[in-house]
């Protein structure tokens, strides 16, 4: 019996035609860029648990200066300590001025989160354009050879349908192509949108600890803690 045919990537890339390389090269630096960004939008990279929380802790309790606070953002090098670092700069101002910074430190953060995600969304863009380009050179081309083919050979309807189908391989390889990289695109950037929410909100939590108007009243506050904390030890 007669085995049933097959075909393996290679020759489904060769029947698609050249439009299948640039299409197949996207696919490649999908995969690539995903492994990427799988590992830079980790959460333990992004907003390390440990640093924050004795951060945080540190700047409550007034262990730190400013020249110490500095030094840690720096060494820690995680986006939420380049936040961190550009509101400790502003030590001493006033409110605003510590927002302003945390809100352009933000801004630079961002920007880095999103590294490469324009990628995934032109791939979304040009690998079914792709795809719809192969599509339409080899119609033209199946029409073509319809036209000057030889009327003792195979029929016109298997020659016309041979030709389509081929054609048709590129525009299936370029969805396949576009579909996962959209998907992809809006997880990363979901993912990116809920770290920047999260370092927002450990930065508001730094504002009153370094901004001029609570400094000038921490050491009224420190006092009158010590007070209490002497009062409750004498009774």
């Amino acid at each position: 019996p007669q085995l049933i045919p097959t075909r393996n990537l290679w020759d489904i890339m060769r029947q698609g035609g050249p439009l299948m390389i640039p299409i197949a090269l996207c696919s490649v630096i999908m995969v690539a860029l995903t492994m990427e960004r799988m590992v830079s939008l980790r959460r333990s990279r992004v907003i390390p648990k440990p640093f924050v929380k004795r951060f945080l802790q540190q700047m409550e309790e007034g262990s730190l200066d400013r020249e110490t606070a500095l030094q840690l953002c720096e060494q820690n090098g995680s986006p939420v300590a380049e936040v961190f670092a550009g509101a400790v700069r502003k030590w001493g101002r006033p409110a605003v001025e510590v927002e302003q910074a945390i809100i352009d430190a933000g801004q630079r953060v961002t920007n880095g989160l999103r590294k490469y995600l324009r990628v995934f969304n032109g791939i979304t863009t040009v690998a079914p354009l792709l795809g719809l380009l192969g599509t339409i050179s080899g119609m033209i081309q199946a029409f073509n050879a319809l036209a000057i083919s030889d009327p003792a050979g195979r029929t016109r309807p298997q020659l016309l349908a041979e030709g389509i189908s081929n054609a048709l391989l590129t525009t299936a390889a370029g969805l396949s192509v576009a579909i996962p990289a959209l998907i992809l695109y809006l997880y990363f950037l979901g993912r990116v949108d809920r770290l920047v929410t999260e370092i927002d909100s450990f930065s508001e939590q730094l504002v009153p600890m370094i901004c001029a108007e609570e400094m000038g009243n921490r050491p009224a506050k420190q006092a009158k803690s010590r007070r209490q904390r002497q009062e409750a030890a004498a009774s």
